[in-house]
Order: C-alpha cells, then structure tokens, then sequence
C-alpha cells in the first residue's frame, strides 16, 4: 500500500479540474465492451484505495455515505422518475445502508439488481410510450403536470407510471401544438388564400414528433452495455469524496486529454448519430477533411478502412467505436466510403494529422472606442499539453497575444474569463507572470503537507498598462487563481457577477494502468481518476472554495438571484483560510476608489443593466412555477401572461455597444486564405458588439491611471517654450 502511495505521490500530473455538474453522471458515456465481473470488482477496489490514501479529505465510509450513493446512483440512472415505480425503490433500499460494506467487500449485487430492473422497466418504458400515439390528446380536460421531477415522488405503480408517461407526452405535444398554431396563422396572415391547419392536424404532426424524439433518446441509450452503467455506479461513489472527483473510462480519458491540450490525431472532422447512420456535422478548418474539399456536412459515413485493409461497415455501430477506427496516428491511412449529399457514393483517401481544435485557444482582438484603442483577450480555459511541454499552452499564446496588443499601440487590456471552468495549474501561474513582477502566485495545502507557495520567478512584467478581468458565476478554479492574485496584488480590476463558481480544489489525473495495482495489469485500459488532492488559496491566505473571487464591480447578470457554484454541491469541501503569503500589493492603480465609484453610478444608470436585473428578479421569482396546466385554454393563457411580462426582456437581445472591433494584423492572410476562420472571427465579432459587459469593461480601462498611462501622457506631451 505504502509503495503504491509513494508512487502516486511522485507521478501525477497537476491540473485544476474543469468545473464538474451533477448532469455528468447522466451523460458519462464510455466504451467499455465485454462484460467481466472479475474487472469490476478490481477496479472498484483500486479506485477506493486511491482515494483513501490521496484523497485531500477522504469522506468516511459508513452508513452514511452508503445512503448518499444510493441517493446518487438511482438519481443518475432515473432523474425524471419515469422508470423505477414505488415497490421498487422499497426493494432497492433495503441496501441503502449497507453499500459501504458491500464497496468493501467487492460485492456487486446491489449493482446487479438495479441494472436488471432498469433494463426491465425500459424495455416496458418504450412499449407505453409508443401506445400513446395509437390515439389523440384530448386538450379540453383539465389536468396538470409538475415539471421539476426533483418535487415529485416516485410512481406507486405501474399505472400510475403510465399516466405520468401521457401527461409528460401531452405536455410536449401541447407545446408544439401552439407553436404551430401561431405559425399557421402568420402564414395566414401573409397569404390569404393558404389553407390553415386544424387542430386535428396539429395535434397529430407534434404526437409524432413527440414519439420520434423518444425513440432518439432510447436509441442512444439502447448503446449503452453493462459496463457503461457500472462506470455510472463507480462515480456515484467517488463524487461523494468531492464533486471533482471522477472515473473515467478509457475512452472519456482520452476526451479529457484533447479537451486540455486543444489537440487531437485525426482526419478533423465532427460527427453526429443519425438513425442508424454516422453523419458529418461540421469540418475542422485546417485538417485533412477540410483540406481534401471532399467531404461536406451531411455526409453519411458508410465503411472505415485502415489503409489497404478491407473496409468494415460502421451502419448501426455505437458512434465512439466509429470515431475509435476513424482517428488514428498522425501519418497513416485511413479510407472513408461515403454517400455524399448528392446520393453518389465515394471512397475518400485520407492521411490523418494533428488537429487543433481552434475554440480552446486563446484569442484576442482591437476594440476602440472614442478615439482610443483597447485589446481583448479570450481565455476558454487554461489549457496544456501534458505529453509535450514544447507544444502550445495558454500561458504561451496569451503571452503572444498580449505581445500583438502591445503592438498595435492599445491602451489598456480586458482579459475575459468568463465561463472559463479553468485547467492547468502551471499555465495560470505563468500567465498570471505577465502582469506582475516576480513574487507569490498561490498557494497550495495537501493533506497532512505544509503549504507550498507557487510563485512566478520571472521579474519581466509583459503588460504594466491598465488591466481589467471580466468573470461571471461560471469562470472557476484557475480562473479564479488568475483574478484573485491581479485583485490582491491590486493590479487590475475584476468587473463580472457578484462572485465567481467558488471552486479552490486541485485535481491530480492518475492513470490507473500506470499504477500496476496488484491483478489489475490483466484487464487491459482500465481508465483514469481524477482526484482531489489539494485546495489552493490566496496569496492573502483565504479560500476560493465556496466564496469565489468577489468581484470589485458587480454587474447584474440573468443568475443574480440564484444559488449557482460550488455552494450548490451537496459534496463541496469547506471554506477556510491559512497565513497568507509574503507578497507586496503594486499598487499600479492611482484611481482604484473613483474608477470603481464611477463603473458603479454608471452601471446604476444604465438602461440594459437595470433591465437585466429586472429580468433576473423576475425568473428567481418563478424558480418555484412547477405546475403546468395541460388544459388548451388555460395553457395558453399561461403562456401568454409570460410572454406579456418578458415582452420587454427581448429587449435585452437587441442591445448594441458602439465600440469598433477589429482583428489583429497579424491574422490578415488566414482571413484570406480561411472562409471557416473568418466567419467565426465575424461570429465572435457580432456577438461582442451585443455585449454590455465588455463596453464597460472598456470604460473602466479608459479611467484606470497607472505609472504606465500618467508615463505615456507625458511622452506624448507637447513641450512648451516659455519666453522669459
């Protein structure tokens, strides 16, 4: 035990976690294909090793924690509440408090049991659902339906569970039935002589899509093979430890690798299920697929071949055993027999490459605004390649973005970190170097460890000018390191929602492979865990955990009223704080007090922000509006008195700021060259026009006096002669 504890220590790889939902247990979807009891039982009892002896806070292991994964698994497997009836929750629950023990001893019979009943009640699931479209709905009775399944309990029979598959059906019906009313009558109204659909019609048209979309949804799940739900149990236990630990199987590893790195090996292209077909959805600009110009959206993948192999038929296969033959090693073959869009069929030659997924990196564009100039730097994460310290990173291309700002001449520089969930504990440090001359970074605590300051040796400040970081509820964990330190040092300025996520936990990704466990070395990949092994705090010695970064101008958002980050988890660690570090504040902000006074009397006054705070009022006060009449009339009369009360919230979408973007000159010739580059800079574009957060951004950098800016106005300065 003790050399596999010592081994972890030595070789795991530091990462901040990406910010994790309890939804992920629904969509967890790995590969695992051949069933083996044995492998199960190893791998349960290995990973709850692991996280014994590494976990930063190992929960204790007894009847109470058996109770919250029972809570958990069922909820994973049933959120809606429209598989397991009352008696068999009765059944299952006489394990609640004895899976601790039964985790102990590698028993899997209470695992057994739920997956058999649920493979039960999903086969009858199907049967009632599609009985429902043998006849219509009738929209003259008065019934309701509570849509927050979390308030209801489960069905106390079969039938009981019938009549809850209609109503949720009729619901979706209803719905569309209305849309498609309203639509009826525009076409009406632009064509007189059009003939209106009845209602009858209507009613049938939506019945049908309804059932279609069901027959979707239990065609995804139907790929689902027993090991997959295991993968659901395993995580239903490690979240208990914390949110942020997680199993992945070998596949989601994989996925977790390019989602950190922004690269993967490929021919670059996106694919989606249809039916029993795989389909093209989307081209990556730059890569094999896009280069040949043979391939489009809309493509059905017929055959993969592996060079000069034979071609193998992927028609009804699970869409990640598909992607699985279609990736492959940087240099080699890969044949793709393919129905184009035109009905013709063709086999397309193809030599995968390295992709990079351009989304996940770092960009940056020139805003100007009353003669001034600003740069604007979007951060999606704090992404690294772990394999390869010479490929890109975030703290490289951030450093080069800010280097382009500087020269095109800009004035000051927002660093937007909004819905950045984090990444790279070693980036964020770097990054967070370009902005401050040498000195403490963060701090990190291990179980039973004295803190260890990370700290930022470089004294070359890349930026000295005005600063600002925009954040909202969702910018977590390196994110939060990243404002945290600008605030305590007070270098910039955090303008966003009232705190970020609130996540100060630092995950380590252990390959469980690696760790050669004894008899696990026999069942081949076996996945990793990423596990909770540190908190990180301040350089000012307080916790991100729960309370997140306070922003120093709040700015109303859609979630102001609502209960959203990390204090939301039933299984978050707690808040405290340790001595802070030996730091020295810059004080690189002449006008801090009058700049923040100034955003906020401006803010105040603001129409767009005054009535997207009404708006957030107005949806926390129907947070709790769970009933929904199925009734026609009164249906419609609902849905009307919140279409008259949110009339005016539309008005938010057509908001536009009068700033100037434009793109850096160092992109010109991949504008030219790119039409998929250039409309997604145009895209990005549109959208930062419609952003009132970032136009003030822009106000407050064009306030904010430093050494920097009161040492440019000088240069600028024209000399007076003066006579004497």
């Amino acid at each position: 035990m003790n050399a596999i504890w010592m081994f972890m220590r030595k070789n795991y790889k530091l990462l901040l976690g990406v910010v994790a939902v309890s939804a992920v247990l629904w969509s967890f979807k790995p590969n695992f294909k051949t069933e083996d009891p044995e492998k199960d039982k190893a791998l349960l009892e290995m990973i709850t090793v692991v996280i014994d002896n590494l976990h930063y806070n190992p929960a204790a292991m007894d009847d109470s924690f058996s109770k919250k994964v029972f809570e958990n698994f069922i909820d994973a497997l049933d959120p809606s509440k429209r598989f397991f009836i009352e008696s068999d929750i009765r059944e299952f629950k006489t394990y609640e408090l004895d899976l601790d023990d039964m985790i102990r001893e590698k028993d899997l019979s209470f695992f057994n049991l739920i997956y058999d009943r649920l493979q039960k009640r999903m086969t009858e699931a199907k049967v009632i659902y599609r009985a429902l479209n043998d006849k219509p709905f009738d929209f003259n009775v008065d019934e309701t339906y509570n849509i927050d399944t979390d308030k209801v309990e489960f069905a106390k029979n079969y039938n009981e569970l019938k009549n809850r598959w209609r109503l949720q059906i009729k619901l979706s019906t209803l719905a569309s039935v209305v849309d498609k009313q309203k639509l009826e009558d525009e076409k009406k109204a632009k064509d007189a002589s059009y003939t209106v659909k009845t209602i009858e019609q209507l009613e049938k048209e939506s019945r049908e899509s309804a059932i279609k979309n069901l027959d979707e949804y239990f065609e995804f799940v139907s790929d689902f093979d027993k090991e997959d739900w295991f993968n659901v149990f395993l995580n239903s236990i490690v979240v208990q430890y914390d949110p942020h630990t997680f199993y992945f199987a070998p596949e989601e590893k994989e996925k977790f690798d390019i989602s950190m790195s922004g690269k993967m090996e490929g021919i670059g292209a996106r694919l989606q299920k249809k039916n029993d077909n795989t389909e093209i959805s989307e081209l990556i600009s730059g890569g094999p697929a896009w280069k040949s110009k043979e391939l489009e959206p809309g493509d059905v993948i017929l055959k993969v071949a592996q060079g000069s192999s034979e071609p193998v038929e992927v028609s009804g296969m699970r869409l990640d055993d598909v992607v699985k033959k279609i990736k492959g090693p940087k240099g080699t073959e890969v044949r793709l027999t393919v129905k184009k869009v035109d009905g013709s069929i063709k086999i397309i030659r193809l030599i995968r490459d390295v992709i990079e997924i351009e989304e996940t990196y770092a960009k940056s564009s020139i805003i100007e605004k009353n003669g001034k100039k600003f740069g604007l730097i979007h951060l999606p994460k704090f992404y690294i390649d772990f394999e390869n310290d010479d490929n890109r990173d975030a703290a490289k291309d951030v450093e080069a973005e800010v280097l382009k700002l500087k020269k095109a001449g800009v004035e000051g520089i927002v660093m937007d970190l909004r819905d950045n969930g984090g990444g790279s504990l070693k980036t964020v440090v770097d990054i967070t170097g370009l902005f401050i001359q040498d000195g403490p970074v963060v701090q990190v605590k291990s179980l039973g460890d004295k803190k260890e300051v990370l700290v930022d040796h470089n004294p070359k400040v890349q930026w000295d000018g005005p600063l600002v970081v925009l954040q909202n509820n969702f910018s977590a964990s390196a994110s939060e390191i990243f404002a945290a330190a600008i605030q305590d040092y007070k270098r910039g300025i955090i303008i966003g929602s009232k705190q970020s996520y609130g996540k100060g936990t630092v995950q380590n990704v252990i390959d469980l492979k690696q760790l050669k466990y004894p008899g696990i070395s026999n069942f081949g990949e076996i996945g990793a865990l990423k596990l909770t092994t540190q908190k990180y705090y301040r350089i000012n010695g307080g916790a991100t955990q729960l309370l997140g970064v306070a922003s120093d101008i709040v700015v109303p958002d859609r979630y102001s009223y609502m209960k959203i980050g990390e204090r939301d988890e039933k299984s978050a660690l707690a808040w405290d704080k340790i001595d802070a570090a030996n730091y020295q504040a810059s004080g690189s902000i002449l006008n801090f007090g009058q700049v923040v006074a100034n955003s906020a009397k401006r803010i105040a006054e603001n129409p767009q922000f005054k009535l997207i705070d009404e708006n957030a009022k107005w949806i926390n006060d129907r947070k709790d509006d769970d009933i929904v009449s199925l009734k026609m009339d009164k249906f419609i009369a609902e849905q009307k008195n919140i279409e008259e009360a949110t009339k005016k919230f539309k008005e938010i979408t057509k908001y536009k700021n009068s700033l100037s973007i434009s793109n850096l000159m160092e992109e010109a010739e991949q504008l030219k060259k790119d039409p998929t580059f250039a409309q997604k800079r145009k895209d990005w574009f549109e959208s930062l026009s419609k952003d009132a957060y970032l136009d003030e951004a822009i106000n407050v950098l064009n306030e904010i006096k430093t050494p920097a800016t009161i040492k440019a106005l000088a240069v600028k300065k024209p000399k007076v002669l003066v006579k004497s």
